[in-house]
């Protein structure tokens, strides 16, 4: 779906590890005057926490329970990478190895519907052609349930009536498109349900795996909604979204008899409520509506459909009961478990649900609920090596833009400077302005491996919800349209004068560094702002918007006119100059300040050639900038190895910058697959680390 795949185009940005580049090491004109670092270190009474222990491999992770409550599954380490285990529901001492992945660690998996195999999505390299595998629980080598290649899948349906199929999309026929199949489970078999040949964006289908809806991106960025039947697909469109309520607005699923609808719905309104729209009248209720935010995931009934709780995510997330034993349930979870937690996996029963727990300032935990006996069992902590170490809280904050919108923001603090943690630090600190990707995606209040890392080496890190992210309303979002660079980036510099205004840092000791859209923000603060920030770090950061969109993946057709309505049109006169005047790699020769960037060689969204572009420029002009490269990644960094390394480098280059703590870099650029490809010798020890002298 449009909003979905919008939205799934940028969550993996604003999750993949954020880099750092480092800037001159010698005084080179202009170019080398960044400010000098004037910050003191964090006390020796609060430990150096190893980087490792931040973004090596969780001891466990993903916390599952099969459908028909007999077992438990996680994704923990097999020999060094992520691979996929399975215990006894009673006995989870009793854990087993599924697979064997031996380079490309396991991030995504799901219980199949019959409870006797798992299901799992991997790529190779980075590339986001993910395929589908399934395992046995009872033993067996994996399988390949799609066995082609340049291919990606999609989950169409999985419903708990159909235990012995799934429905899944293909685009291996036309990359732009997904075919519709259905998936045997246990032979593997595919069947082709529907040959999509008229460009359908989407495809939603009953409890029943009986396809519904079919949706239809148009030319102004909206989107049609038609009805199906006996595999046909009505020519008049039922519904339809204005591109402004496209990000926020989408089908959410059918109740079991198939006779209801729910959606995800801002027509009308401004924040996204949850409708209930009766298929056959037509006729629509709000069934859930908040007006600070949209509403998020939904609990219903696994047998009539009824909707027993949701969530809204404002400054946090808040879990509102619409049924007693629900309420019942929330009530007695909040006062027994320490920190916010999300239900992850349920039984088929609903006696039974798996919490991730998260306590901020402590590791997450997962546990099982039996919702009769009201007993919670630990299973794990998924870092184990955290416990006890000096995490710190983070601040949920409303900040105001200079035009008045409310900016929700995060502000964690080094412990040494706020030791209480009450968001006011003792003196001035350096910050790091961590920026998300997306831009259609938002940042969240929890634990935060980056915050707490930057925090621990001494930084204040504050994060914004700058126009356009997502789940703040579409007014909120389509402010955004438009303003990448501007008021996208004005809102950004607002939050860097609040932080100033209210003594978190000195306005000669800030960073900008994110991944993605944060990347792109980063080269817009060194470029259209050279001064603002004393360094940057850009991560898969898009340095020309012509070029990004010219080489965005086949799959994204169906969205691509929502692309050039909200960032500029290529096809356009006034567009090709509104992409030029934004993108940073036009204004290269402004840079002034130290850039690290770090870069997937196999990222399908931001072409390696956005790096490459600006370093290239840079070089040219003798602007100093280090260049990281991982030939086995893509959008982001999915191998620990890699995001230690490049994380390893960002220590080194920020305290140089800024002043704060860095552990050595040691063995860990020969540990991965790093390739420094520029700019070795700007950034403190990376050269030595790679064997090239002093």
């Amino acid at each position: 779906m449009l909003h979905r795949a919008l939205r799934a185009a940028t969550l993996a940005a604003s999750a993949a590890l954020l880099p750092v580049l480092l800037p001159a090491l010698l005084p080179l004109g202009a170019h080398a005057q960044s400010p000098a670092p004037t910050a003191s270190p964090a006390p020796a009474e609060v430990p150096l926490i190893e980087r490792a222990r931040f973004f090596g491999n969780p001891t466990k992770a993903a916390g599952r329970i099969s459908p028909d409550g007999r077992w438990l599954s996680w994704i923990a380490p097999r020999d060094g990478v992520l691979n996929i285990w399975v215990a006894p529901v009673d006995r989870p001492d009793q854990a087993r190895a599924l697979t064997a992945e031996k380079t490309r660690p396991i991030r995504s998996y799901f219980w199949a519907p019959d409870s006797q195999r798992i299901l799992f999505i991997n790529d190779q390299g980075g590339d986001e052609n993910y395929l589908l595998y399934g395992v046995a629980v009872d033993g067996g080598e994996p399988r390949s349930l799609t066995p082609f290649e340049k291919t990606r899948v999609e989950i169409i349906k999985i419903s708990r009536q159909k235990k012995d199929r799934i429905l899944v999309g293909i685009n291996n026929r036309d990359p732009r498109w997904h075919d519709v199949y259905s998936l045997d489970l246990a032979s593997g078999a595919l069947s082709l349900v529907l040959r999509n040949e008229q460009g359908w964006a989407g495809i939603h289908a009953d409890d029943q795996l009986v396809l519904r809806l079919a949706e239809k991106s148009r030319p102004d960025g909206g989107i049609d909604y038609h009805r199906m039947s006996n595999g046909l697909v009505e020519p008049t469109a039922f519904t339809s979204v204005s591109m402004d309520d496209s990000l926020a607005t989408g089908p959410r699923g059918f109740t079991p008899d198939g006779r209801t609808l729910y959606w995800t719905d801002s027509r009308g309104r401004d924040t996204a409520a949850l409708v209930a729209q009766d298929l056959a009248s037509g006729t629509t209720r709000v069934v859930a509506e908040d007006r600070r935010a949209d509403i998020g995931s939904v609990l219903t009934d696994l047998r009539d459909g009824r909707v027993l709780a949701w969530q809204v995510n404002y400054l946090q997330q808040e879990y509102v009961a619409n049924d007693p034993a629900v309420a019942a349930d929330l009530a007695y979870l909040r006062g027994a478990l320490k920190g916010s937690f999300m239900l992850t996996a349920r039984t088929n029963a609903d006696d039974r649900w798996v919490l991730a727990v998260d306590p901020v300032t402590a590791p997450s935990y997962t546990v099982l609920f039996d919702r009769s006996a009201r007993r919670l069992t630990p299973l794990f902590v998924t870092r184990p090596e955290l416990e006890g170490a000096p995490l710190v809280p983070m601040q949920a904050l409303e900040l105001k833009a200079r035009d008045g919108l409310t900016l929700v923001s995060y502000l964690s603090l080094p412990k040494a400077v706020d030791p209480q943690g009450s968001g006011r630090p003792a003196r001035p600190v350096p910050m790091v302005l961590l920026v998300h990707g997306g831009p259609w995606a938002r940042d969240d209040h929890g634990y935060n491996s980056y915050h707490q890392w930057l925090a621990n080496r001494g930084y204040a890190v504050l994060s914004v919800n700058f126009r356009g992210s997502t789940g703040f309303g579409k007014a909120f979002t389509s402010a955004g349209d438009l303003q990448w660079g501007r008021r996208m980036h004005d809102d950004l510099l607002d939050a860097v004068d609040w932080a100033v205004k209210n003594g978190i840092t000195t306005r000669e000791q800030v960073a900008i560094m994110g991944g993605s859209y944060g990347g792109y923000a980063t080269l817009a603060g060194l470029t259209f702002t050279p001064t603002a920030f004393a360094c940057g770090v850009d991560i898969v950061g898009p340095s020309n918007l012509f070029t990004l969109l010219e080489s965005i993946p086949p799959y994204w057709e169906s969205f691509r006119q929502q692309l050039y309505r909200r960032m500029g049109d290529p096809t356009t006169e006034a567009g090709k100059v509104l992409l030029k005047e934004r993108s940073p790699l036009t204004y290269a020769d402004r840079i002034v300040r130290p850039l690290l960037i770090g870069q997937g060689a196999n990222d399908p969204r931001v072409n390696v050639r956005e790096s490459d572009q600006i370093v290239q420029a840079m070089a040219e002009r003798n602007i100093p900038v280090t260049y990281v490269l991982f030939p086995d990644e893509g959008h982001g960094f999915a191998r620990p190895v890699n995001s230690i390394a490049f994380n390893a480098v960002t220590e080194q280059f920020l305290a140089r910058c800024l002043g704060g703590r860095a552990e050595p870099i040691g063995d860990t650029l020969k540990a991965s697959t790093a390739q420094v490809k520029h700019g070795a010798a700007y950034t403190p020890g990376v050269a030595q680390a790679l064997g090239q002298g002093q």
